[in-house]
């Protein structure tokens, strides 16, 4: 029976979930990392935590960093209450399989398509026909996010004026709009810190492209009309005053009663059609050397060019060398 390389197989999914700290000083004590902060000393399990968010006021020792290392738990700078993803360090995966499936998925413009409907249909309620064309796919989902606002605005009475947001204006928008700004920046740290876990790259993005955070934006999206959207609506129904931390801790309240970190993973392998082979990795922990590749086997072990055993396998230039010095 073949070993487990838990290296390849991301837990995210199966954990305890996430853990914030702010203001505090984290180190490594025998196998579990403690919090240090005004109120004590407080110990977490490695293995029991995913995402490790490092938010204001945070000091982290090098022994910290190796032990959640070695227990495959991402580590990511955030913003105050997490909720903004400044930088993240290594995740679980080691090996590089998903993200290739993924590169591939996006190369050839049939599999890349596939992808795409994918992830539109996942946002539907009912099958999309094959007869669609994206244009009008992408005009359904418009009808579809316009008619949740429309929905929300008359279910809490907050008017709606339309989708405004401006970099340069913050304070121009109106509550709701910096609500759903929030909020979407919320949505965006947890996917990112899901997708990175699970061994993807957050750059390789089906629906949108040209950004390192594209394929953020396309696994967020399919979750706006049930998480976000909603958050910002209800929260400045209760108070249009303070919308943006009171829409962050709503966030994070919500994100944790329906698990969203786990439903992540799972619908990104769904979308990226990702075969169950990838998805139940058995094999042995890498040791020494990564893989070479190879036009003809794919993969070839590495460091191991010196260790040729039949003429048939020596190349053409060291056997006229080797010929050479044996006529010297």
């Amino acid at each position: 029976m073949k070993r487990i390389d838990h290296q390849c197989l991301p837990k995210i999914a199966d954990s305890y979930g996430w853990l914030y700290v702010e203001h505090a000083v984290v180190d490594r004590e025998q196998n579990a990392i403690v919090v240090l902060d005004r109120e004590g000393r407080s110990h977490a399990p490695c293995a029991g935590i995913s995402f490790l968010m490092l938010g204001p006021g945070v000091s982290i020792t090098h022994a910290a960093v190796t032990l959640l290392s070695e227990h495959g738990c991402t580590i990511g700078w955030t913003g105050e209450q997490g909720v903004r993803y400044y930088a993240s360090g290594c995740g679980e995966t080691r090996s590089s399989r998903r993200l290739l499936h993924q590169a591939r998925m996006w190369a050839e413009e049939n599999t890349r398509m596939a992808v795409v409907r994918n992830l539109y249909q996942m946002r539907f309620s009912e099958r999309l026909s094959p007869e669609l064309t994206l244009k009008q796919i992408r005009g359904m989902e418009g009808m579809r996010v316009r008619e949740t606002y429309a929905r929300l605005s008359e279910q809490t009475g907050v008017p709606w004026r339309g989708r405004s947001y401006r970099r340069d204006g913050w304070e121009a928008a109106d509550p709701v709009n910096r609500a759903m700004s929030s909020a979407n920046a919320c949505l965006y740290g947890v996917c990112h810190a899901a997708i990175v876990s699970a061994g993807y790259s957050p750059a390789i993005g089906f629906i949108h492209t040209g950004s390192m955070l594209a394929f953020v934006y396309d696994i967020a999206d399919l979750y706006k009309t049930e998480l976000s959207i909603p958050v910002a609506f209800q929260v400045v129904a209760e108070d249009p005053l303070d919308v943006e931390r009171r829409t962050r801790i709503r966030c994070r309240d919500r994100f944790y009663e329906l698990r969203i970190l786990s439903r992540i993973v799972e619908d990104i392998h769904k979308a990226l059609l990702v075969p169950e082979q990838l998805l139940q990795e058995t094999e042995e922990p890498m040791q020494g050397p990564v893989a070479l590749w190879d036009p003809q086997d794919h993969e070839v072990p590495g460091g191991q060019a010196h260790g040729l055993t039949s003429t048939e396998d020596t190349p053409p230039h060291r056997e006229e060398k080797d010929n050479g010095r044996n006529d010297s």
